[in-house]
């Protein structure tokens, strides 16, 4: 008589039952667990960049809101609370809106630097000889530090300076003070900001010119359309975000300059813009309190213009066939 043992030898491995399949995982589950990772992932990557954002940017934001609250010279522990006091003060002494006037000069020169930068782009983005050398003489400015900028142009502007003489080689021999002439500093000052921006200004417009497809160019050609036609009906309509974009970023510049009009004068003989007094404020009158309030001001002028701008003048989407 066989044996248990036995008969499993005799009849091998075919006797062994086989292992049931896993069951397929359910599609409706599958589903579920492939949109939830589609949501977490953009988060996973945006974390330290939020995080950062919130740091430098938001929280330094709501400290300045609280810091406009109160009357606090910036050193002592305690800050005492004075309420809306600082914005009171703010909007009933009209000496402290004046200077908005001077970015009013910055704002004129802006779209000057605009108009240029557009010029440049449009010549240099078509067959022009050194073209690539004069990208680079452009474009240099803009990588020059501002406070080295300002230093050069102290020189450049100072009475029989570099600008004195170029125009005494020009056939006009009087002096002007540029730089203490409250009818010229303003003007001065908007021109060396000019003279920086340009070349960004450039780059931008020159990057979105070469996006446009090349058949445009060839069939306005074949219609016989100059440089100028091609300029007004294909490149300013292609890169009219871009233009957009240029004109928000000059308007908020404009209002808040500071770098080169604090190096070069101070905000002397009539330069002083919003921010240099902002910044004299909290140093140098140790009002902590009221040039926060007037960065809050600041902040909600350029956001409110910003806006406005965005209702005129809407983002279009621009088709390039």
């Amino acid at each position: 008589m066989m044996t248990a043992l036995q008969k499993d030898r005799k009849q091998g491995p075919a006797a062994v039952a086989p292992a049931e399949p896993a069951a397929p995982m359910k599609p409706a589950l599958h589903r579920r667990t492939a949109r939830r990772h589609r949501w977490f992932t953009p988060w996973l990557y945006l974390l330290v960049p939020l995080a950062l954002l919130v740091t430098f940017t938001y929280l330094p934001i709501v400290d300045m809101l609280g810091y406009s609250l109160t009357d606090w010279d910036g050193l002592s522990p305690t800050k005492e609370n004075v309420g809306a006091d600082n914005y009171v003060q703010l909007f009933t002494r009209p000496e402290l809106f004046k200077v908005f006037l001077v970015s009013g000069v910055y704002l004129a020169a802006s779209f000057v630097q605009i108009a240029a930068a557009l010029y440049f782009a449009t010549v240099l983005s078509f067959n022009t000889k050194f073209r690539n050398l004069f990208k680079g003489i452009l474009f240099f400015p803009y990588l020059v530090n501002g406070v080295a900028i300002g230093f050069v142009f102290l020189y450049f502007f100072q009475p029989g300076g570099t600008l004195d003489s170029v125009l005494q080689l020009l056939g006009y021999h009087g002096r002007q003070m540029w730089l203490g002439d409250p009818d010229l500093v303003n003007k001065s000052l908007a021109g060396v900001s000019v003279w920086r921006y340009t070349g960004l200004n450039m780059v931008l417009f020159l990057g979105a010119i070469q996006s446009i497809p090349g058949h445009l160019y060839e069939a306005a050609a074949l219609d016989g359309a100059n440089r100028w036609q091609q300029f007004r009906h294909i490149i300013a309509p292609s890169i009219k975000p871009i233009i957009s974009l240029s004109a928000i970023l000059a308007i908020s510049g404009s209002l808040a300059v500071f770098e080169i009009p604090y190096i070069m004068t101070g905000g002397a003989n009539g330069s002083e813009t919003f921010v240099i007094q902002t910044v004299k404020l909290a140093f140098r009158f140790d009002k902590v309190g009221l040039a926060s309030a007037s960065a809050v001001v600041l902040l909600a002028v350029i956001l409110l213009v910003t806006w406005i701008q965005r209702r005129l003048v809407p983002e279009e989407r621009v088709e390039l066939s």
